[in-house]
């Protein structure tokens, strides 16, 4: 049943306070109408006796507190899902942007979604070719993983974001694999740069995109991955596809958690954040997973931008806890033009083990994986060792690292933002790269694997001369 009230007797940011309420329930979702008939969207944060504080997605300009009229409708927020939405764009509340029609729905789902039992979870041994490289090969992602990509401000993690979302799937198996991607407080430039890329590179076809702008309500960031995760259950759970979800940018998110929480005037965790920001990012990334006997998975790439490139800022920390490991880019790589500019050493793929090996990438991808982090994290160690004491400290073998790790970033680690590598061509790069060490310095690599791969790859090299 639909109550409606007149009584707002506060407006603050973008809350209002309705009092001499009645059965209204938490999280309800509310219809606020305007003097002028214009009907805005809210939802109820918190209620106490007969006052609830509302929470509103237009924003709470022009709101005239005597004439307004408030309506809690019974029921939670929703959103209309069908197969229709592949090949859409829609706004961070899910409207359609697209000049398309309005979606026919199948049904409506609750944007909260729904608890799952632990016990009823699968667990990720899927490999998913994302064709770049220094992700396949040493930090794999894996069919139901949470596996967020930390950035700082001015690196390309738009680009990295919309080539995975191109070109990532499953090997080996005829099946249906989507993206549901959500923006959050991005510019009009880089929403331009998502939708026409997914356009021209049809992309789009298998896709459903919700975008937030910068001048947007900060207040409807709080829906749009929840939205999108939404979404992703629907194709994932009901429609049997593999689904690949990326959000970008965590970090505007949580500033719009800070900024509701600094009006309900709640007592600050870290740096301002809310106390309890660790458990609201934990109900959206445990959202994904597989699920015993169910055919589909949601895969999820949270990407957040770290200020001031801080891995101790409470998003990047919080995340780590709850997340699988994380892809860091570094500035340094990027400052010299290596794109993607991952940084290997740091980043981490904690289920990459469960996704490799024979029948699922290739037997030696484990040997290969291992040794090129070993050799790689010499070459830097003895390049910093050289800066210190100079070049004359090295012996020749630390020589022949600093040049692997050279040649390592720029025939592994660099790539064209359109160049789509799939695995073997990226475990026969690793083994390119290794042929430059003397064979007995491979130490962690089977002698088996060694005969098979690499004189292929060194005549390869011979005849290339």
């Amino acid at each position: 049943m639909i109550k409606e009230y007149t009584t707002i007797t506060e407006v603050n940011g973008p809350l209002i306070i309705v009092s001499k309420i009645s059965d209204v329930k938490y999280n309800e979702l509310v219809e606020i109408e305007l003097s002028d008939g214009e009907k805005r969207r809210g939802q109820v944060l918190e209620i106490s006796e007969d006052k609830a504080i509302v929470q509103l997605f237009e924003g709470t300009s022009g709101i005239d507190i005597a004439h307004s009229k408030v309506r809690f409708l019974g029921k939670s927020i929703e959103i209309p899902v069908s197969l229709e939405m592949l090949g859409r764009i829609f706004d961070g509340s899910g409207r359609p942007i697209d000049n398309g029609p309005g979606i026919l729905a199948e049904k409506r789902l609750d944007i909260n979604g729904n608890p799952l039992n632990p016990y009823a979870r699968d667990y990720p041994n899927d490999f998913i070719q994302t064709g770049i490289s220094s992700i396949d090969v040493l930090n794999t992602l894996v069919r139901g993983q949470k596996l967020p990509i930390f950035s700082g401000s001015g690196l390309p993690h738009s680009k990295v974001a919309s080539q995975i979302a191109r070109q990532a799937k499953v090997l080996g198996k005829e099946e249906t694999f989507s993206v549901v991607f959500a923006a959050m407080g991005i510019t009009f430039e880089e929403s331009y740069f998502f939708a026409n890329d997914f356009r021209r590179t049809g992309a789009i076809e298998k896709s459903v995109m919700y975008i937030n702008l910068a001048n947007d309500p900060a207040i409807e960031r709080i829906i749009t991955p929840r939205i999108a995760l939404t979404t992703a259950e629907y194709l994932a759970f009901e429609k049997d596809m593999h689904v690949l979800v990326i959000l970008t940018d965590m970090t505007n998110y949580c500033e719009a958690l800070r900024e509701v929480s600094a009006a309900r005037k709640e007592v600050p965790g870290r740096r301002g954040y809310p106390g309890y920001l660790y458990t609201d990012l934990a109900t959206l990334y445990e959202r994904a997973g597989r699920i015993k006997n169910k055919k589909g998975s949601i895969t999820l790439v949270p990407i957040l931008s770290m200020p001031e490139d801080d891995k101790t800022h409470p998003i990047p920390d919080l995340t780590g806890y709850i997340t699988e490991g994380q892809i860091i880019l570094a500035r340094e790589l990027h400052l010299r033009g290596i794109y993607p500019p991952i940084n290997i050493l740091p980043s981490l793929s904690r289920l990459k083990d469960k996704g490799i090996g024979k029948n699922k990438t290739r037997e030696d991808h484990s040997n290969v994986m291992n040794q090129l982090f070993s050799s790689y994290a010499r070459g830097k160690e003895s390049k910093e060792l050289a800066t210190i004491l100079g070049e004359a400290a090295l012996t020749e073998e630390d020589k022949k690292y600093v040049k692997f790790s050279d040649k390592f970033e720029e025939l592994f680690i660099q790539q064209g933002e359109h160049e789509n590598r799939d695995i073997e061509e990226s475990l026969n790069i690793g083994w390119e790269t290794l042929a430059m060490l003397p064979v007995n310095e491979l130490k962690r690599i089977k002698d088996e694997y060694i005969q098979k791969y690499l004189p292929k790859i060194s005549g390869e090299d011979e005849n290339n001369k």
